[in-house]
This record gives C-alpha cells, sequence and structure tokens, in this order.
C-alpha cells in the first residue's frame, strides 16, 4: 500500500471550513502573485481546535509617496479617488479591492481585514499636491477602493484631517461609506455642502441584519445606516444610496424594499452595481457561498454566469457594473421604476458641485533636514 496521499484520495481530503465570527473570509486565500501555495489537508488525524480565536488586528503605519489615485474609467463618475488606508476592517467578503494586498505580498482574504495600512501623511501630501502650481480642479472621491471611516479612523483621524484640508482649500469632494463614523464630521460636512462642495453616499446592501452580519461583519448596522442618511439629510448634506453589490437571490429579493427605506430616511438619489468576482473575490466568495448558503450556492453562481454571458466575472467597460442579459434587464426594470415612483422630478439635490471656490492652500518647503532627498555632495 502506498504512502502517497493521491494514491488514498478518500482519506486526503479538503477539511471543512468554518466561518470567524466578525470576520468576512473564511481563510487566507494566496494572492495570485505567490510562487508557493501552502493546502490544509486533513488525513483523518488532525483535531480542529474547538473555538479558534478570531485573528487580531493589526495597524500599520504607511508613508505613503503620493496620495491622489486617478483613472480613465468610463464606468465612474470620478476621475481622482483619495484612500488613506489600504486593507479594511469591515471585512465585507464581496469587496472588489480584496486583491490589492496581492501587491503586498499578503492575502487578499483574512490578511485584506486584519493587515491595515494607514497612510500617516494622507493630509501633509494632499496638500502638496493642491498647492502645486500645475493642479487642476477635479472632484475627489474620498474612501473609494476602501473605507475612509473604517474602525481605526476613530483613533487615527486621518480622514477627517483630509477633510480639513479639503475643507480649507474649498476643493469639492464626494465620500462614499457604509460607516456610522461619518457623523463625526458633520460640522466639516455641513459647512462644505453650503458651498456645494460635497456630497455622501452611504452602501446600504441589505436590510436584513443577520446576512449584514456575515456579509459585511464590522461595518454598522442596517438600522444605524438608516440613521445615518436621515441625520446627514436633516443636517443639509445632500445624501445618495449605493445599492451594491445586488447578489443574485442573496440580497437582490431586497432591491425595491433598500431603496424605499433609504429614501425615506432622506437619500435624494440612487444607485446601484451586480456584484463583481475579479480575481481572488471569486474563490473567496464561493467559499463563504457554499458556507453561509450551501442549498443556493449553485442557483447563485449559475445566476451570475448569466449575468456574465457564461463567465463568472466580465472585466469589460460598460458591463462590469450591471450585467448583460435577461437577468440583468429585469434588475435594471425595477432599479429605475422602484426609483422614480419614489424621487420626484426636481427632489434631487444630489449635484455638480462647485469648482470654482478653490484656493490654493501654503505649503512650507522642506529643509534639508525633514526632506527625503538627499543632498548630491554632503
Amino acid at each position: 500500500m502506498s504512502d502517497f496521499p493521491e494514491d488514498s484520495p478518500e482519506l486526503w481530503v479538503e477539511p471543512p471550513l468554518k466561518a470567524l465570527k466578525g470576520r468576512g473570509a473564511l481563510t487566507n486565500l494566496p494572492g495570485r502573485f505567490e510562487e508557493q501555495i501552502i493546502a490544509r489537508t486533513d488525513d483523518g488525524w488532525w483535531q480542529e481546535p474547538e473555538e479558534p480565536g478570531a485573528p487580531a488586528t493589526f495597524i500599520t503605519p504607511e508613508t505613503a509617496r503620493t496620495i491622489l489615485t486617478r483613472n480613465q474609467s468610463p464606468d465612474l463618475p470620478f476621475s481622482v479617488s483619495l484612500n488613506p488606508y489600504r486593507g479594511c476592517e469591515h471585512g465585507c467578503v464581496y469587496c472588489f479591492a480584496r486583491p490589492t494586498h496581492s501587491y503586498l505580498g499578503l492575502s487578499p482574504g483574512l490578511d485584506f481585514e486584519t493587515r491595515i495600512y494607514a497612510k500617516v501623511n494622507a493630509p501633509e501630501l494632499l496638500r502638496r499636491e493642491l498647492a502645486h502650481p500645475n493642479y487642476q480642479v477635479e472632484s475627489i472621491a474620498l474612501g473609494v477602493n476602501t473605507d475612509a471611516y473604517q474602525p481605526c479612523e476613530r483613533h487615527l483621524q486621518l480622514t477627517r484631517r483630509v477633510l480639513e484640508v479639503l475643507h480649507e482649500c474649498r476643493h469639492p469632494v464626494g465620500l462614499i461609506t457604509k460607516s456610522s463614523l461619518i457623523e463625526r464630521d458633520m460640522d466639516i460636512l455641513q459647512d462644505m455642502a453650503q458651498r456645494q462642495l460635497t456630497g455622501v453616499t452611504i452602501t446600504l446592501t441589505t436590510l436584513d441584519h443577520q446576512l449584514s452580519r456575515i456579509l459585511e461583519p464590522r461595518a454598522a448596522s442596517p438600522t444605524r445606516r438608516l440613521q445615518t442618511i436621515r441625520r446627514l439629510s436633516e443636517a443639509g448634506i445632500p445624501v445618495s444610496v449605493s445599492v451594491a453589490p445586488v447578489i443574485p437571490h442573496i440580497t437582490e429579493p431586497e432591491l425595491e424594499a433598500v431603496l424605499t427605506a433609504a429614501v425615506e430616511a432622506g437619500a435624494c438619489s440612487a444607485g446601484y452595481t451586480v456584484l463583481r468576482l475579479p480575481w481572488e473575490v471569486n474563490p473567496l466568495f464561493q467559499q463563504w457561498l457554499e458556507t453561509h448558503f450551501p442549498l443556493r450556492a449553485e442557483k447563485v453562481m449559475n445566476c451570475i454566469r448569466d449575468l456574465r454571458g457564461g463567465k463568472e466575472n466580465d472585466p469589460n467597460f460598460g458591463s462590469r457594473m450591471r450585467g448583460e442579459g435577461i437577468y440583468a434587464d429585469l434588475i435594471r426594470q425595477r432599479f429605475n421604476k422602484t426609483l422614480r415612483k419614489l424621487i420626484k422630478p426636481g427632489h434631487n439635490r444630489f449635484s455638480d458641485l462647485d469648482y470654482t471656490q478653490f484656493r490654493r492652500p501654503l505649503v512650507v518647503p522642506e529643509t534639508k533636514k525633514n526632506s527625503a532627498q538627499m543632498d548630491l555632495f554632503s
């Protein structure tokens, strides 16, 4: 009898995955750039601990070289974005930004939500960029890749300091978050909103608290997000709701209910995207789906393939955000009809921002002592 596991596959199986409380991903799936991959196996002798402890969160200070990111995507309503953090503790299993942790040699799985990098010099870099003589004013999207109001922002306050720079310069900015922590900065946002310099988008995926706890475990609850929409709106800050992502047979049945609740809370506009599964997000999501919805998993994935022309992901501009085919058309019709019923013409206060008020900031020149540039003759 051979000792090699491939000759006795019935004894060499992948051990079952278990959900970790407070975390979205189930594993530390290797990034696509890893040269060596270690897989867990079970030959019948391994005994799993009864209750594996939830992995701790580590915040690493990072000195960034640049802070503004530019894109030319026709699918996005902005071309400039700023992200004070890399990785996100909210742990949303569907997050399209997870694969970016592969560039750091880390896993897009649990590493993405437990190993957070904070760009501690973000406010100073932003001030320097805005002060550049060639800088052209464009609305900055704050917190698009990873949430700018994730838990560590409560004590690091990088997002607030960035907002203070933008407020001082009267620079237009749009924010998107699923955290109630944004209410902390209402003093800045309210004044900017009065000058037509800002608008806030709150992501609301589901109204089901039980689903939210496993889908986006460390984000604010659905009820708390609705409360945030109401408070921002009552303060005169234009609020839009992003129903994203729409996951077939998981969150998709709630589409009309989510829109109705958001508009009743004060949202004056709305948008949506369907689930995207780029790179490592695909196996991570399928692990989550098989663990939490085993009887529905095949149906969900078949529907996703139908939205994506038979594939599990579509990276093409124009179709990657909304999907194609009969099911995509049905979602679009449901969304548009519900929105027309809820928001009357002229009630959308989420309008274009004013670029004409920009005031270039003053920047203290760097000295040789604090400059990163070395002297050629020193």
